[in-house]
């Protein structure tokens, strides 16, 4: 149990004038936003200067997935600091050497060489790199709905409208749509038809831009911020085959699917495929210290063993984000916390999700794995118009503004995309906090019912 805080207004407040002083905010207009100064976090919680305990069901930005401050990590990063706070990548390190032998570890198939990089985005330009290099082709498909990072090659893979403003459509990147019953692209009616037709979109985008132009294909395995669309059975194994008739890399993003989130430790082992290349950040570590990665097939590391692989990072391996990545996958092994997000996913989150679907009319849809599950809110059932315009703002975005609002007026922190809210707390939330979770959402949830027509 989180232990109790006195309020202390005075120094939230002097926090949050510096961060308007000297913080640019990332996705942000500045003048617009109001953060919320925090004064500490434990587990599944954290809390502001005023004394307020907020129930954190965004996990950080999906990647607390032991929850905050866990001790074990870090004591960790307390021990590796006070041995070796840091060293050069070119070098052989203890704990980068043993980070990387557990990451490969719980990889699928023979993805046993890991290149560290410092997050995400840093793992998908890198990814895509590998591709290019090792096929000697530049064309990347990705789908419309997706998140891949905010770098240059990164952003561009991305299906979101985060994208547009930097998108100059010369990253060599097309999008086609990937599967997604509930608004399917393809009029399907089945999960079966849904990705038949899927597969034979994507074919057709193959054969109209040139099989022989296109270095690799890039997927979430789960697709997250975009909206946890589950895909449905043969999809991926579909992709995969894809793929190998046409000497196309197979590039699966795990950075927020992987490392317990599905309840597997890596979401692909849901589907039976191995990629070519496997990026992964986020829960490796807990998010404790950055860090992120690409996990290389056989092949494609092949590839380099006579020739210079021309990428790199300062802080590749970074020894204090290492020793967090041990110490996070030995408390995840430990304290089976894989098991644990499977468990709560199947029997108390999935469950009680659904059951508020049953009640609120604002639910069209719920779907998820483990502890990475989604709302669909809408105004009609019937029609499944969603409760909010598409990349709706100010006025148009009142709907789930309000629904927000009323959820942290309940004491949970909501992960809210469009008209979605997402249900990603850590992987090893107990059983009565995700119930505690689900009372909140139940109240915020009524708000939404109002814009019901």
């Amino acid at each position: 149990m989180t232990p109790h805080v006195e309020p202390d207004p005075q120094t939230g407040a002097a926090v949050k004038a510096a961060d308007r002083a000297h913080v640019f905010h990332s996705w942000s207009a500045q003048a617009l936003i109001d953060p919320l100064a925090v004064a500490g976090a434990e587990g599944s919680y954290f809390w502001d200067y005023e004394g307020n305990r907020y129930l954190d069901f965004t996990s950080g930005l999906v990647y607390t997935n032991i929850g905050y401050q866990h001790p074990r990590v870090v004591a960790a990063i307390q021990e590796q600091a006070a041995k070796m706070t840091t060293f050069a990548p070119a070098f052989a390190i203890d704990v980068r050497s043993e980070a990387a032998r557990l990451i490969a570890e719980r990889t699928p198939g023979d993805l046993d060489k890991i290149f560290f990089t410092n997050g995400g985005a840093e793992a998908v330009e890198n990814a895509v790199r590998m591709a290019r290099l090792h096929t000697g082709r530049t064309k990347l498909l990705s789908a419309y709905r997706s998140y891949h990072g905010a770098t240059s090659t990164a952003i561009n893979l991305t299906g979101d409208p985060r994208r547009w403003a930097s998108d100059t459509a010369s990253a060599g990147v097309v999008h086609f749509w990937a599967p997604f019953l509930y608004r399917s692209p393809f009029y399907a009616t089945t999960e079966a038809e849904e990705c038949e037709r899927a597969l034979q979109h994507l074919e057709d985008t193959i054969a109209f831009e040139g099989p022989a132009s296109i270095a690799a294909i890039i997927l979430e395995s789960v697709p997250g911020t975009a909206g946890i669309m589950i895909p449905p059975p043969g999809y991926l194994a579909g992709v995969r085959e894809i793929c190998d008739r046409y000497g196309i890399v197979f590039i699966l993003d795990e950075v927020m699917a992987g490392f317990g989130r599905t309840g597997k430790w890596f979401a692909a082992e849901h589907f039976d495929v191995v990629p070519d290349l496997l990026t992964f950040a986020k829960g490796v570590n807990s998010g404790y210290v950055p860090l992120g990665g690409v996990a290389i097939s056989a092949e494609i590391a092949a590839t380099f063993d006579k020739r210079p692989y021309p990428g790199g990072l300062t802080y590749s391996g970074h020894p204090l984000a290492c020793a967090a990545a041990v110490a996070t996958i030995q408390v995840m092994e430990d304290e089976k916390v894989v098991e644990h997000a499977a468990h709560i996913g199947e029997n108390v989150l999935g469950p009680g999700l659904r059951d508020l679907a049953e009640r609120h009319p604002s639910v069209g849809e719920v779907r998820g794995l483990g502890v990475f599950w989604a709302l669909d809110l809408v105004r009609n059932r019937e029609t499944r118009e969603p409760l909010v315009p598409y990349n709706a703002a100010g006025e148009a975005n009142a709907p789930m503004a309000a629904f927000g609002a009323a959820c942290k007026k309940n004491g949970l922190w909501p992960f809210i995309n469009m008209n979605r809210t997402h249900a990603v707390p850590a992987c090893n939330i107990t059983e009565a906090e995700t119930k505690e979770g689900l009372s909140a959402l139940d109240a915020a949830l009524t708000v939404a019912d109002e814009h019901v027509a």
